[in-house]
């Protein structure tokens, strides 16, 4: 039996074909909020999803939200993906940071950079539970899509969508 073309054309109209979503499930360490969120479907990022991100990782001492660069959270999903952690609760440590909070850190910590990408919205500190920080930082150098700063000590990988380097 033979079908014609407009036959399989109107067949495949007739199908919903689902757009596959992207989302983060998020833990914020200070805070102890949690967010599970879809921030794109197909290649469009969702207004909602992102302005949602933008307040989840707020500056925790201030309280003040900025607009993360998407890229950043394309990253994140990607990373888990690459860890073969797809979907999995990913813990923050640092997101966003006001140019108070990041001064207020180089004065009373060690290894925040003066023009930390975390003022810009550009840098996440993360970690991974049940998969150790080494394989975090070693798939996240091997992704070449920005810096990467591994704190052992601290119990933190920083990944941001800057120019690639590492410390």
């Amino acid at each position: 039996m033979a079908v014609s073309a407009s036959h399989v054309s109107r067949l495949s109209a007739a199908v919903d074909v689902p757009v596959p979503e992207t989302h983060l499930r998020l833990f914020h360490t200070h805070t102890g909020e949690r967010i599970d969120v879809v921030f794109r479907r197909g290649g469009e990022y969702v207004a909602s999803g992102l302005d949602k991100l933008n307040h989840f990782l707020r500056d925790h001492r201030t309280g003040d939200v900025h607009q993360y660069n998407p890229k950043v959270f394309d990253l994140l999903a990607d990373l888990e993906a690459v860890v073969g952690k797809a979907g999995a609760e990913l813990q923050i440590i640092c997101g966003y940071r006001t140019p108070w909070s990041n001064e207020f850190l180089r004065k009373n910590t060690t290894g925040v950079a003066k023009n930390s990408l975390h003022m810009e919205a550009e840098a996440i500190d993360i970690r991974l539970p049940g998969l150790p920080l080494q394989k975090l930082r070693d798939a996240a150098l091997a992704m070449k899509r920005g810096g990467v700063g591994y704190y052992a000590a601290s119990n933190f990988v920083h990944v941001d969508v800057g120019r690639v380097r590492r410390w």
